[in-house]
C-alpha cells in the first residue's frame, strides 16, 4: 500500500472546453460486484443481523442480504412527510434507529435570478424520527429547522455516545449555503444545533455545502465540506456543537459531496468525485454568474474515486476509480460495511449498487 501526500497536484489550470454530449456506457472496477437490489443506502444492521433502509415513507428490511425487502410505514396515516433521497441513518449502541432527512412534502424553492437570492418562503425542513424496536414502530418525529436544507449527508455515534449528523441552511443577502451539525446525547430524543460554517459566495449551489463527518482517533470530529473552490474545506470540533477551526484541505474535489467512513479496520475511507477525469488536468467549467456560483467551477461527476487513510486523513492512498461514465453523474455516495472489509457502495445519482472488498482496493 502506497501513501501519498496530497491526492493530486493543485498546480493546474481549469479550462473551459466542450462537455461530453451524451453519457457513455458505465464502467465498473473489476473488483466490484453488483448488489442484488436497487435499494439506495444508507443501511444499518439490526440487532438480529438483518438490514434496514428507508425509502419515501417506508422502512425496508431484508433478511437475505438485500435480495428481498419487507416494507412497513414510518409515518402515521395522513402525515404530510416524505423522506428525501439525501438522508442519514444510524443505529446507536442502545439500539435506537435514527433517520435524519429533508421533508420533500414541504419543499418550496424560490430562487430569484434577478436578485441572485432566495425569496421569502423558500423552505425545505430538516426533520428526524427514530425507532426503539428495530424499525417496527417509529416515534419522536421532530422538525429541527424550516430553512432550505440542501442535503443531509451522514450520521455517526461518537465513542462517548453523542449522535451527530451533518445538515445545511440557506443564507441570504447574498444567497448561498452554509453547513452545520446537529447532535444528541439521548439517542435522538433531543437535538442541539452547532454554529453555522459560512464560506461566503453567491449562487444557488454556492457556499459551504453537503459536508461529511467522522470521528478521529483523538476524539475530535472532522468535517469535509463541498465547495466551489477546487478542494474540500475542513473543520474540526471537540464536541459536534462548536466548530472553531476551519480551512482548505489539499484534497482536490469537484463541486460534489464526498463521504467519509471509519471502517472496522480502523482506516478512513473517502469516496468522492475528483475535479478532472483520471490522467487529465482540465474539465469544462460551469457557474461564475452568481446563479450557480460566484466563481466558475468543475462539476465533474463522471468518475467516482476511493482512497484510504491510515493516519486520520494526514496521508491517503492513491485514488482508485471504482466507476466511470463520461457524460453522466455518479455522485452522492453512501457506504455500508456489511461485514468487516465488505463494503456496499450505492449512489443517489447514477444508480451504482455494488459490493467491494477493502483489501482488493488497497492492493491496487
Amino acid at each position: 500500500m502506497r501513501l501519498v501526500y496530497g491526492l493530486m497536484s493543485l498546480g493546474v489550470v481549469l479550462l473551459s472546453v466542450s462537455a461530453p454530449s451524451a453519457a457513455a456506457e458505465l464502467w465498473l472496477h473489476p473488483q466490484c460486484r453488483q448488489l442484488p437490489t436497487d435499494t439506495l443506502g444508507p443501511f444499518v444492521t439490526l440487532g438480529d443481523g438483518r438490514i434496514l433502509a428507508v425509502h419515501d415513507t417506508q422502512a425496508l428490511i431484508s433478511a437475505d442480504e438485500g435480495v428481498t425487502w419487507q416494507s412497513s410505514p414510518i409515518f402515521k396515516e395522513g402525515e404530510n412527510v416524505s423522506i428525501s433521497t439525501e438522508r442519514a441513518l444510524c443505529r446507536t449502541r442502545n439500539g435506537a434507529i435514527i433517520v435524519a432527512f429533508m421533508n420533500m412534502r414541504e419543499e418550496d424553492w424560490r430562487w430569484n435570478s434577478q436578485t441572485h437570492d432566495a425569496d421569502p418562503g423558500t423552505r425545505l425542513p430538516n426533520c428526524v424520527i427514530r425507532s426503539l424496536d428495530d424499525g417496527k414502530t417509529w416515534q419522536d418525529f421532530q422538525k429541527l429547522h424550516d430553512d432550505w436544507t440542501g442535503a443531509v449527508r451522514n450520521m455517526l455515534q461518537t465513542r462517548d455516545g453523542r449522535v451527530v449528523f451533518t445538515s445545511m441552511r440557506l443564507l441570504n443577502r447574498p444567497g448561498r449555503h452554509s453547513v452545520l451539525t446537529y447532535s444528541s446525547t439521548d439517542d435522538g430524543f433531543t437535538w442541539k444545533p452547532s454554529n453555522i460554517l459560512d464560506l461566503g459566495g453567491n449562487g444557488h449551489h454556492d457556499g459551504a455545502t453537503e459536508a461529511t463527518v467522522e470521528e478521529l482517533r483523538d476524539g475530535r470530529l472532522w468535517k469535509l465540506i463541498r465547495t466551489n473552490l477546487g478542494v474540500f474545506w475542513q473543520a474540526y470540533s471537540e464536541d459536534g456543537i462548536y466548530w472553531r477551526t476551519m480551512g482548505p484541505t489539499t484534497i482536490p474535489a469537484s463541486s460534489a459531496p464526498g463521504l467519509l467512513k471509519r471502517l472496522a479496520s480502523g482506516r478512513l475511507m473517502l469516496v468522492w468525485n475528483r475535479p478532472f477525469p483520471e490522467g487529465q488536468t482540465e474539465y469544462p467549467l460551469t457557474g461564475g454568474d452568481c446563479q450557480w456560483s460566484e466563481v466558475p467551477v468543475s462539476n465533474h461527476r463522471g468518475e467516482l474515486s476511493v482512497a484510504f487513510s491510515e493516519d486520520d486523513g494526514k496521508t491517503w492512498t492513491a485514488p482508485v476509480v471504482v466507476a466511470r461514465q463520461p457524460g453522466a453523474s455518479l455522485a452522492y455516495p453512501y457506504v455500508y460495511e456489511r461485514t468487516p472489509g465488505v463494503l456496499w457502495l450505492t449512489t443517489m445519482q447514477g444508480g451504482i449498487r455494488v459490493a467491494l472488498n477493502e483489501a482488493d482496493l488497497l492492493s491496487q
